[in-house]
């Protein structure tokens, strides 16, 4: 008993190979009819063993969802730096005895830097009374003839900057004449930055190694494939079927399995936000609503699916080429 094979002999390509003279010459129309024959022809195989499929996609989809995890949870990072003071504000305490005027001259000329988002002027009132408020000071204040508190300007770096600009500021307003003492947490915010980038390149690193990982799965499958059904091959470049021919069906089998893991890897990557999303908005609002969760944009989920289909052909284009160079 034979069975018909899955690339069968009547494949509208081959089948104008066949008749030879019989046919009048037509690449082109012969060319589209069978990619749209392997394209068919493959999803159906696919379909057809759906348990197997779905473990290879699945091993895929969660292999692509890794990298997209990472750089959401890194985005939130980034977020909570933000929110918890990676612009933290700039003290600028003027030396003794410059007054009011003074202290908004040097505010406007700091409004006016690239670096700078607002300028807030706190006048030696205000930090008496903040003094005054804090406990065990109310006392002694009371015992002062005068008050020996300087002007002070926050600055707020804009949203943002990096250390290294936040730095070149804090260098900047030092040497600006009147200035007693600039207070800045600048060590924090290199700290976080490079943390930061230490992460992205994590997440770069590793998402190149799982695009491996889905290539080899890919191209490990195709590769089975192809042997269990060397019998047909040999029939098929027998008849004069070209590598291109043969190969053409394995090609779209790689596509639909970096299309379908594409699929279920940004499914994937938004169940991640919609886990998140709840308790990082109760941590938001510990914060008073300046945490709020990072979702992937719209735009990366869209080219997921298209990246893995591309990283399928490629898989299913080196394993078959090498499979067909070795039968040939």
């Amino acid at each position: 008993m034979s069975t018909q094979p899955e690339f069968p002999m009547e494949s509208p390509l081959l089948s104008d190979q066949t008749r030879g003279v019989r046919s009048k010459p037509r690449p082109v129309a012969s060319w589209r009819e069978h990619h749209g024959w392997s394209a068919g022809s493959s999803l159906r195989r696919l379909m057809s063993r759906p348990v197997g499929t779905l473990l290879t996609v699945a091993v895929m989809a969660i292999a692509l969802a890794l990298p997209l995890t990472f750089y959401l949870l890194l985005g939130n990072l980034q977020k909570m730096g933000d929110a918890l003071g990676q612009n933290q504000t700039i003290s600028v305490f003027l030396q003794p005895g410059q007054g009011g005027s003074a202290a908004d001259l040097m505010a406007r000329k700091l409004r006016d830097h690239s670096d700078v988002a607002s300028v807030t002027v706190k006048t030696p009132a205000q930090g008496m009374d903040e003094l005054a408020k804090m406990q065990g000071f109310s006392g002694a204040l009371h015992t002062l003839d005068n008050n020996p508190l300087p002007f002070v300007l926050e600055v707020l770096p804009t949203p943002g900057a990096s250390a290294d600009s936040v730095d070149r500021l804090v260098a900047d307003m030092r040497d600006m004449q009147g200035v007693d003492q600039v207070q800045d947490s600048g060590t924090w915010r290199q700290r976080l930055e490079a943390l930061l980038g230490v992460g992205k390149r994590a997440v770069l690193v590793l998402a190149v190694l799982l695009a491996v990982a889905v290539l080899l799965v890919v191209g490990n499958t195709v590769r089975v494939d192809i042997a269990s059904r060397s019998e047909e091959i040999g029939v098929l470049m027998l008849v004069g079927a070209s590598r291109a021919f043969v190969r053409r069906p394995y090609l779209y089998a790689g596509i639909w399995y970096g299309l379908f893991a594409g699929v279920l890897a940004a499914g994937f990557a938004v169940a991640v936000e919609l886990a998140l999303a709840d308790p990082v908005a109760r941590l938001g609002k510990v914060y008073a609503g300046k945490l709020q969760v990072d979702v992937l944009p719209p735009w990366l989920l869209a080219a997921v699916p298209v990246a893995a289909a591309v990283l399928g052909w490629l898989g299913a284009r080196l394993v078959s080429a090498w499979q067909l160079r070795k039968a040939a």
